[in-house]
């Protein structure tokens, strides 16, 4: 069979542990035997940020600038632990943290529905997808370790020199501060994102924040979405048959218990990863959500919406046999394969990436699955498969259709 040509490369992020694994078996497996693959590779790989102090994540989000899609591994966001254990010059920030922070725009999540495998909240019958801030907040916080008594305070200098103060607090004894910002032009790319999204999608919109305690900060939110919404598109959501609204995150979180799905939830930055997690979970496992960063410059990054599972990544480098879910994985390549084959005008590349996930869901209906799966699904006598074999079977399947 004649490789499929691709004309741009992908921008490539490999990443950290387990996840790095099958990032190499599904491009030996799925992708190379059928495609031509081009990628400008970029090794995201904890060990290479600390040897290049961190700049290969910055050279990486510039190159997605330049060709306008990237496909991401999972990687690691150091603590004090892992700081001892890749003995790291620094604790580095969150690779994800800078990328989106660079290329702005909002993070779409949403769960890979799948037969066999039920949402433990029953009335959940669609899909709900997360839409996340990709900007700001606690993933560019400046922290600050309080020693002793005495004051911290925010300080905003105006061009002119003027400065306005605001007291944080009055430390009696040691404690911790934490600044963090975002920006109005940001927060304005954030919600034309959900709107036409929403647009696009056919889908109700909803947003939460929690603006009866962040009067200034999260308000700001409230107001931008209110004021663009009626500016834009009130009259483009009532001629659809689509809704917005907005309410406080604690009223989001009651509603969607209650909800069937079918609907957008934007969300702040550390909301969105929260939350994504949870209906992720819910719906079945965090290996099985898709995500995608859509900056309104024309960019877009695929990944997948979990960690780099450390505890199976353990185990394989002692020899032992993992089950490690893949999906999320495979799907962050077939996006943005989908999205590279629309761009340059290849249907082939892009009816390849449709081929590619149809198998994995066909594998996983026919029974096949791994471990985390089978231990939720409601189908009978499934197999559990190894994190190899479950992407060799989705071959399989793909070389049958």
């Amino acid at each position: 069979m004649e490789k499929i040509q691709m004309k741009t490369p992908l921008v490539e992020m490999d990443g950290d542990e387990m996840t790095r694994i099958l990032w190499q078996m599904i491009k030996d497996e799925l992708l190379l035997p059928f495609i031509d693959l081009k990628t400008e590779y970029y090794d995201l790989g904890l060990e290479h940020r600390n040897e290049t102090d961190d700049q290969v994540t910055i050279d990486a989000a510039n190159a997605t600038k330049k060709y306008g899609v990237a496909v991401k591994c999972a990687t690691i966001t150091p603590n004090a632990a892992r700081m001892t254990e890749y003995n790291l010059k620094e604790m580095w920030k969150s690779p994800n943290g800078t990328i989106r922070a660079m290329l702005d725009g909002t993070v779409f999540r949403a769960p890979i529905i799948v037969k066999g495998i039920e949402p433990c909240v029953k009335n959940w019958k669609k899909p709900i997808t997360l839409a996340r801030h990709a900007y700001g907040d606690v993933y560019k916080n400046t922290e600050m370790i309080i020693p002793g008594p005495g004051k911290v305070e925010l300080v905003y200098t105006a061009e002119d020199g003027t400065e306005t103060r605001a007291l944080v607090h009055e430390y009696k004894g040691a404690g911790i501060a934490q600044g963090m910002h975002n920006l109005n032009d940001s927060i304005e790319s954030f919600a034309r994102s959900c709107f036409e999204y929403a647009l696009d999608t056919h889908q109700d919109l909803w947003f939460a924040t929690k603006d009866t305690i962040s009067k200034k900060y999260d308000h700001t939110f409230k107001d931008i979405f209110a004021e663009i919404f009626e500016k834009e598109y009130k009259a483009k959501f009532a001629e659809a048959g689509i809704t917005y609204f907005y309410t406080l995150i604690d009223d989001a979180v009651a509603r969607v218990m209650k909800a069937e799905g079918g609907f957008i939830w934007a969300c702040k930055n550390y909301d969105g990863d929260v939350m994504s997690d949870m209906v992720s979970s819910a719906f079945g496992s965090l290996a099985m959500m898709t995500s995608v960063l859509v900056s309104p410059h024309g960019y877009y990054e695929y990944e997948a919406a979990h960690g780099t599972v450390q505890r199976h990544y353990y185990k394989h480098l002692k020899g032992e046999e993992t089950s490690t879910n893949s999906v999320a994985t495979i799907f962050a390549w077939t996006g943005a394969l989908r999205k590279r084959g629309e761009l340059d005008q290849i249907p082939e590349l892009s009816a390849f990436a449709d081929k590619l996930e149809k198998a994995t869901l066909d594998t996983i209906a026919d029974g096949k699955m791994t471990k985390d799966l089978a231990l939720i699904t409601a189908l009978e006598n499934v197999q559990v498969l190894n994190s190899k074999d479950f992407i060799q079977a989705i071959r399989s399947t793909m070389e049958n259709m």
